[in-house]
């Protein structure tokens, strides 16, 4: 039963439906999983193992009565950004650490309606708004592969549970990179769906006395899994409006094999340096697709400025997160607009200038930000993707110092501000695009390293397509030692 809980989410259904497997001893596996590693890794927010039982037990019963739901039966958890009903939902603020909502977030609606076990909520940052999964209520999430590193955020609780199988899937969410990045961080794949694809209402930003039924600029919400075909069996359940009744038509990968698939590739530049380990990775991954007969580029780019793609993000990015926050922290980060000089780019005043964002400031980002989508697509009219790093760096050593800004990152022994994590996520954050992140290799440390895969808007089962090669290739996921 240990080995099937690190098996990928389409294993263990095909096990649930053959009746080789009761989502009732599936449940036990994962809760003795849960009580074994938990207390060092501290993925878990909350856990309603006794919901979860029923939720089971009717699994068992629909799965033996031929009635198979999607999920039906696998055992799935939730990022702490997303409301489950009856479940403490806190989004790691203490402002909310005792709320418990009556009613479902939109996605999670979809995956209860799928059949899936909900145990539990994994954990995030105050406000889930730092790159790294530690709050004053749940404490800090450790790394599975070392427990001295973060396993990356905001979704790092998520990225620790499904590496060790204490969940199957997890449902997260991604405003800069928080799918990518603890994907990359902990050796799993993950997908940063397309702006829109899925409803996100019901998600902390924004927080829930001021939810909108359009979601927030720039946030998406995506799964996490040990598997392609993992990401794939979630996006159809999760995609569509608020009514979980309704589907939402979703576009056939652009092609099944590499054979004839066109890569462009992008690691590096003076604008976002990126540790050597990384940009091997990336190029790993490209050489692989080539020897199996895709076309790859290695000097193409999007006619794209990264500086203003990053600009774009930013501006959006803090005005997002700032409308979530409480007044005085908001008003703090706002003063620093005053401060900052036309054209810096640092990410102090451009979190400034996102929080502090007029009505004209925001027409004429939107604006710009289009004529980066207009951009992208010309560029996918000539590649099906854009092979590039998911972050900076591997997985970085815990730093809960309280000014972000005077945080820092090595890139090689190069000291680089913190929320450079953010920069290679951007590109497709900014336009609104899928990514997957793929694992691909380990340094000699034994970290893991993966690779963004950055398809066309509405081309998310293209970029689970190239991670799905990627992985029948040779980059899979490794069960952590831990």
């Amino acid at each position: 039963m240990t080995d099937l809980l690190t098996l990928p989410a389409v294993t263990l259904r095909e096990r649930l439906r053959s009746r080789a497997l009761l989502a009732t001893d599936l449940l036990d596996a994962a809760l003795s999983r849960i009580a074994t590693l938990n207390p060092a890794l501290n993925a878990l927010a909350a856990v309603d193992a006794e919901a979860a039982r029923r939720m089971a037990r009717e699994s068992d019963r629909r799965l033996a009565a031929g009635e198979a739901r999607p999920l039906e039966g696998l055992i799935v958890t939730v990022k702490d950004a997303f409301d489950v009903a009856g479940l403490r939902s806190t989004a790691g603020a203490p402002a909310y650490k005792d709320r418990v909502p009556a009613t479902d977030a939109a996605a999670v609606a979809r995956l209860r309606r799928a059949g899936a076990v909900i145990l539990a909520k994994t954990n995030v940052p105050v406000f889930v708004s730092d790159f790294q999964a530690f709050n004053p209520i749940f404490g800090t999430t450790n790394n599975p592969w070392d427990l001295s590193r973060s396993a990356g955020g905001s979704s790092g609780g998520a990225a620790a549970a499904v590496a060790t199988g204490m969940s199957s899937l997890d449902l997260s969410s991604d405003l800069g990179g928080s799918l990518r990045w603890p994907a990359h961080a902990c050796g799993l794949f993950s997908l940063k769906t397309t702006w829109g694809l899925v409803s996100t209402w019901g998600h902390v930003p924004p927080p829930p006395e001021r939810r909108t039924a359009r979601n927030p600029d720039l946030l998406v919400a995506g799964p996490i899994a040990r598997g392609a075909a993992d990401l794939d069996l979630a996006l159809a359940v999760i995609a569509g409006p608020r009514d979980p009744a309704v589907a939402a038509a979703l576009s056939p990968p652009r092609t099944a094999s590499p054979a004839g698939l066109r890569v462009a590739l992008w690691v590096d530049g003076p604008f976002a340096p990126a540790a050597q380990a990384v940009k091997e990775a990336v190029r790993e991954a490209a050489r692989r697709l080539a020897a199996a007969g895709a076309h790859v580029e290695e000097t193409a780019r999007p006619p794209v400025p990264f500086e203003e793609t990053f600009e774009v993000f930013s501006l959006l990015n803090g005005f997002v997160v700032a409308y979530g926050l409480p007044p005085k922290v908001r008003l703090r980060i706002q003063q620093g607009a005053a401060e900052s000089r036309p054209g810096d780019l640092s990410h102090r005043a451009l979190q400034a200038r996102g929080a502090r964002m007029t009505p004209s400031l925001y027409h004429q980002t939107t604006l710009r930000k289009q004529r980066l989508e207009r951009q992208w697509a010309r560029f996918f009219e000539g590649f099906d993707v854009l092979l590039c790093p998911p972050a900076p760096v591997t997985a970085i050593l815990h730093d809960h110092a309280p000014d972000i800004h005077g945080r820092t990152i090595s890139v090689d022994g190069m000291s680089c501000p913190y929320l450079d994590l953010m920069k290679w996520g951007s590109l497709a954050s900014a336009a609104d695009l899928p990514a997957a992140v793929a694992p691909v290799t380990r340094t000699a440390d034994g970290l893991p390293v993966g690779v963004q895969i950055v398809a066309g808007k509405g081309q998310d089962r293209t970029a689970i397509a190239v991670a799905g090669m990627l992985e029948a290739l040779g980059c899979r996921y490794v069960p952590p030692p831990f």
